[in-house]
């Protein structure tokens, strides 16, 4: 194995460390799809088409990762939709 695999290698598994949680988005009966985009466009900042597919996603599998970061980056966001009245949990 060359140094520069093994750099790679040494950054792959940082980046899978650091990266290790995510918000999961499950489904309700309750809010609209409009609003849980608007949502993720606001909180996650995702683009518009992002929040359209994932909206989707939850909707028909009942849930969805919508950000995965590290843990004090995805906290606040997680609280915000929570706040918001939609059912997300910090994985």
């Amino acid at each position: 194995m060359s140094t520069k695999e093994k750099i790679q290698e040494e950054v792959d598994v940082l980046e899978k460390e650091v990266f290790q949680h995510e918000i999961v988005l499950h489904n309700d009966d309750v809010n609209t799809f409009d609003f849980v985009i608007d949502s993720l466009i606001n909180v996650c900042e995702h683009t518009l088409e992002q929040a359209e597919q994932c909206t989707l996603l939850v909707h028909y599998k009942g849930k969805c990762t919508v950000k995965s970061d590290e843990y004090k980056d995805l906290e606040p966001k997680c609280s915000k939709l929570l706040q918001l009245g939609l059912s997300a949990e910090l994985v």
